[in-house]
């Protein structure tokens, strides 16, 4: 079967310095995966890898990044099989659009309805369908601007759901949140996975890594330090390789936490 994400080899560099370094790893369909590492270890440009707005080094022999099995995609043919979620658009979607207008924008890549965008009664009955799933509806009418943090991210989770996308990419999806909105957030997130939507979650955060995620690549300094399952990467041995430091860790309820 085709990967979703294979990278063989791939340098990325961002004023003259390697932000990514020889990356090589697949992702395959379906699969929940993690990538864990500490702020500067690359991870903000690999998702940025994914949805093109950075590219491999082309002077780089023998290196490819390929999503579904292409190296060269039209973004507007990418967005629906690849739902993104990040704080960055979170930011970018906190408009005057109500919470129902920017599940819908999902449909045409925008923030907000357009008085030239064509909507459908299945467009719209999907949104519900998803803002329902997600227990939204009763914001439907509220402006994002208005919301809490946890509330727009769960309106930008409804947002990449509406074409059912071959797997939704968090990064760093608690940073800003409040405990009781990572709690909430965590379990979306494991109903997304028992649903048979792929997860590809960026992280530093030891506990966003809910018990469906099967795998985990451990980056560091731009390069995969190692991979694998997930209790073989979240060792006390492992982890202070990436992060530097004494770590202890503990698990609980398939949970795992660090400090």
């Amino acid at each position: 079967m085709i990967p979703l994400i294979e990278y063989h080899n791939v340098t990325v560099v961002r004023k003259q310095r390697a932000v990514l370094d020889g990356l090589s790893f697949q992702i395959g369909l379906g699969e929940h995966v993690a990538i864990l590492g500490p702020n500067g270890s690359g991870k903000s440009s690999l998702v940025k890898t994914i949805t093109r707005e950075l590219y491999p080094d082309p002077n780089k022999p023998d290196s490819w990044l390929k999503i579904m099995g292409k190296e060269r995609w039209n973004i507007f043919d990418l967005r629906p099989l690849l739902g993104v979620v990040s704080y960055d658009w979170v930011e970018i979607c906190r408009r005057e659009y109500s919470s129902y207008e920017t599940v819908l924008s999902g449909f045409f890549g925008s923030v907000g309805v357009w008085k030239n965008h064509h909507l459908t009664q299945e467009m719209e009955r999907k949104a519900r369908e998803v803002m329902e799933r997600l227990e939204l509806w009763h914001l439907a009418a509220r402006p994002t601007e208005e919301l809490s943090t946890g509330e727009s991210r769960r309106v930008l989770i409804a947002r990449a759901l509406v074409h059912d996308p071959k797997a939704l990419i968090f990064d760093e999806p608690t940073n800003s949140l409040d405990m009781h909105a990572c709690r909430e957030l965590r379990e979306i997130l494991r109903r997304i996975a028992a649903q048979g939507t792929g997860i590809v979650l960026v992280t530093h955060h030891l506990p966003d890594i809910v018990p469906e995620i099967e795998r985990v690549i451990l980056l560091k300094d731009g390069k995969v330090f190692a991979h694998g399952s997930t209790p073989e990467m979240l060792t006390e041995a492992r982890l202070r390789g990436v992060f530097g430091e004494g770590i202890e860790v503990m698990r609980k309820d398939g949970y795992y936490h660090g400090w």
